[in-house]
């Protein structure tokens, strides 16, 4: 499993493990049923701490990605299409609101904004 950190990046580790997980589970990388990297192993592949590992595979399994076995290891949960949309739908709304307080920034109108989103809708 390749997971890529970004020791610069605002957003925390455990963060960064979660959301690329998640990405590799919405596009079918990882099935149902498929065993994650171990705890240990993952955290010394990564060169970081086991408890950030155990963090971001405690809030997967919380969010229902992933189910962990006790002595068996953590494997990726049944995927609910809800679910995933609804995570999808999650990212696209904060790159809409980041697009949004851009044109702002830029001087754009709100309506400006909406006749720019209307056209590229139309594209």
């Amino acid at each position: 499993m390749k997971i890529i950190l970004n020791n610069n990046s605002m957003i925390p580790i455990y963060e960064q493990i979660m959301d690329q997980i998640k990405t590799m589970i919405a596009k079918e990388t990882l099935h149902e049923n498929d065993v994650l990297p171990s705890v240990r192993s993952l955290s010394k592949e990564l060169k970081i701490s086991a408890l950030t590992v155990k963090k971001a595979y405690d809030n997967l399994e919380q969010e229902g990605y992933t189910v962990t076995v006790h002595g068996k290891g953590t494997y990726v949960a049944a995927p609910s299409r809800e679910m995933l949309f609804e995570e999808q739908k999650r990212a696209v709304e904060a790159d809409l609101e980041l697009a949004i307080q851009k044109g702002r920034r830029c001087g754009m109108k709100d309506e400006d904004i909406r006749t720019l989103f209307e056209l590229v809708l139309e594209e």
